[in-house]
């Protein structure tokens, strides 16, 4: 039994290790490319067609980043099957596990949440480039 036991640490310690690489690679690109990326899309500019061109730039960080956000989750996927062990000697990897899901979670809800922005803000902007021309339009025919 304890033989089995330790054949199961070990294993899942490999399984951990093989996966650790996939997290690293993820949580690193959140630190050093993601964060940084959302940080910029905080101050939109103030015409449509700056906006329009932010939202285009943002859709192609959007599409990198939520493929991070695709492979990160099922790499923590596949570390799910530790819930179902007790041993005290894997407590260190669900420590790093929590941390990598934790950093994963606010990332993705932090790119959802801008992602929502970014669309709002662009079809509010358009919505007053609309009323703005028929403001224009109004005049022009009070004009004639």
């Amino acid at each position: 039994m304890m033989s089995n036991k330790r054949i199961q640490e070990l294993e899942l310690v490999m399984e951990f290790e093989k996966v650790e690489e996939c997290l690293k690679e993820v949580s690193s690109w959140i630190e050093n490319v993601g964060r940084k990326r959302l940080k910029e899309t905080i101050n939109l500019d103030d015409s449509l067609e700056m906006l329009l061109q932010a939202q285009k730039q943002f859709k192609e960080f959007d599409l990198v980043a939520s493929e991070y956000c695709k492979r990160g989750q099922e790499a923590l996927k596949k570390m799910d099957q530790w819930e179902d062990f007790s041993f005290v000697d894997v407590h260190s990897y669900r420590v790093k596990l929590q941390a990598y899901r934790d950093q994963l979670e606010e990332f993705c809800t932090q790119l959802d949440e801008t992602r929502h922005r970014v669309c709002e803000t662009v079809r509010l902007y358009e919505f007053f480039d609309k009323v703005r021309q028929g403001i224009c339009c109004v005049e022009e025919g009070v004009k004639s």
